[in-house]
């Protein structure tokens, strides 16, 4: 009788040690996917960053052309490119931190774009047509790239919220990851005047 009950005992801690090694390693394969498309985000930004140069050169070309918005541009990116992410620590302070400084070179970029409208020979040269068409296709990656990000990010942060494995998600160091969000005042439409 006594080993039948010690059989039983066995089989029960099996079962929720199996369990648990079951749930540990989905947490670690989740970790791993938003890491994964998180570098996956910081390559579409890279690449934006890359072409910031080629495209503040060719229109430095035009002497007449606003000194303080290149400025404004080259001091954005080196702010941009200056704040790094740990892919272990993607937590909402850190990813808010991160995305200012994305905001403020996506704003500095705009307003170049703006004054470029005021330059028909410079919106003519071929060389800025193709780089302000490789800028506009990585800006449309970003967003893609962000919106994969936030999905994986939304089923690790689910995963590791639910029952059993809110009980021993933060004892292996599982917590919440942060999202990418809208720009503040984002929902309004730009205003349009002609």
């Amino acid at each position: 009788m006594k080993n039948k009950s010690l059989w039983i005992w066995i089989g029960i801690i099996a079962v929720l040690v199996l369990f648990f090694a079951s749930g540990y390693n989905k947490m670690v394969k989740m970790d791993e996917a938003v890491k994964s498309q998180w570098a996956q985000v910081e390559n579409v930004y890279q690449r934006r960053a890359d072409l910031i140069p080629n495209l503040v050169n060719t229109v430095k070309g035009y002497a007449d052309f606003e000194k303080s918005t290149l400025t404004q541009v080259i001091e954005a990116r080196a702010k941009a490119t200056s704040v790094q992410i740990n892919a272990n620590k993607l937590d909402p302070q850190s990813l808010q931190k991160f995305q200012a400084a994305q905001d403020q070179l996506s704003s500095a970029l705009s307003r170049l774009m703006v004054v470029v409208e005021r330059y028909p020979e410079l919106k003519a040269n071929q060389n800025f047509l193709e780089l302000q068409a490789q800028l506009e296709g990585t800006e449309n990656r970003i967003a893609v790239e962000r919106r994969k990000f936030n999905e994986e990010t939304r089923k690790y942060n689910t995963y590791i919220k639910r029952f059993p494995q809110v009980l021993y998600a933060r004892i292996f160091g599982f917590g919440e990851k942060g999202y990418f969000k809208a720009t503040e005042g984002a929902e309004k439409a730009p205003e349009v005047k002609f």
